[in-house]
């Protein structure tokens, strides 16, 4: 049986999406038709959402197992059960963040290989541009987001994602926004590599749904997380007024470069586009490209590129 929905569009161009059933699983088609005749259609692969009833005896269980093991070694295996229980994904990865210090990573289902692109390469530095990070230093709302919904604008042209985050080889990730007392956040992340699809409306708005329950049972499994911060050494002394990555790029570039330099140079290390910088700091777009001309003049690059190779290899030497 097929079922057709017309578009509404008046444009030479026009999408009819149609269900084909079948026995044993629904495929879902979208055709695009246009005015010469010619269609052609483009499927999609099958999406790997369960088909899981959250009030039912399966998902009660697997809550339960996670209430049982808070304070255990074996509450975080509990917790990507339950996780699975609701879709698929390859990773999950749980930091703890606390003000201008180097994040912990709290657990982690990485092999020993991916764990150093993931874990050990971003403590080096990059994590200072992760929006994520940056998402907890601006208090967003607790609950489930997307990496694109909370990126800056040039976030997926920026030397960031091209020089460290390409390598994690993901075609997704998610993530929970946690808070905890004495000013520590969570963030839980559940990703999925290239080879696998994104995650779906229907997917993510599962796993949203159950956002309070996985808050409240990793505010109580890490409500000591605070000490192993005690533990680290901190990275850098906050400075009134200014972002974490604005105080790293003063350490680093003073007094060579001002300080709207360094709030430019920052905030273009963070991906966002000129005119989103213009917006942000409320001066002209050609303002801010004068700055970026002087800054690149300053510490003698002319390309982004550079500037971000530089920044980490600095962040590297003070931290060796």
């Amino acid at each position: 049986m097929v079922n057709i929905l017309p578009c509404k569009s008046n444009k030479c161009t026009s999408f009819v999406r149609f269900r084909v059933y079948t026995k044993k699983r629904i495929i879902n088609t979208r055709c695009m038709l246009n005015l010469s005749g010619k269609n052609k259609v483009m499927a999609t692969s099958p999406r790997r959402a369960k088909k899981i009833d959250l009030g039912n005896d399966a998902w009660i269980s697997l809550v339960s197992q996670c209430i049982d093991t808070i304070g255990t070694e074996e509450f975080s295996d509990s917790l990507v059960s339950a996780f699975k229980s609701i879709t698929d994904f390859d990773y999950l990865v749980c930091f703890a963040y606390h003000e201008n210090e180097m994040p912990v990573c709290l657990y982690h289902t990485f092999t020993p290989a991916k764990r150093v692109v993931f874990v050990d390469d971003y403590l080096k530095g990059p994590y200072l541009l992760d929006p994520f990070f940056k998402a907890c230093g601006r208090k967003v709302d607790a609950g489930l987001y997307r990496l694109r919904d909370i990126a800056p604008d040039r976030f997926y042209q920026s030397e960031y994602y091209r020089s460290y985050y390409v390598q994690t080889g993901l075609a997704e990730e998610i993530c929970y926004a946690i808070y905890l007392p004495k000013g520590l956040a969570l963030m839980i992340s559940l990703m999925r590599s290239k080879n696998s699809l994104r995650f779906s409306a229907r997917e993510f708005r599962l796993l949203a749904s159950v956002a309070p329950i996985v808050s409240s049972l990793a505010q109580r499994h890490w409500q000591d997380a605070h000490t192993r911060f005690e533990d680290e050494h901190s990275n850098l002394q906050s400075v009134e007024n200014r972002t974490i990555i604005e105080n790293t790029v003063n350490a680093l570039f003073s007094p060579r470069i001002t300080p709207r330099e360094t709030q430019v140079v920052a905030q273009v290390l963070e991906g966002h586009s000129s005119d989103s910088i213009a917006n942000r700091l409320g001066i002209s777009v050609g303002t801010v490209r004068i700055h970026r001309r002087n800054v690149y003049a300053k510490l003698n690059i002319s390309s982004q590129q550079e500037l971000f190779s530089i920044f980490f290899q600095k962040i590297k030497t003070v931290r060796s």
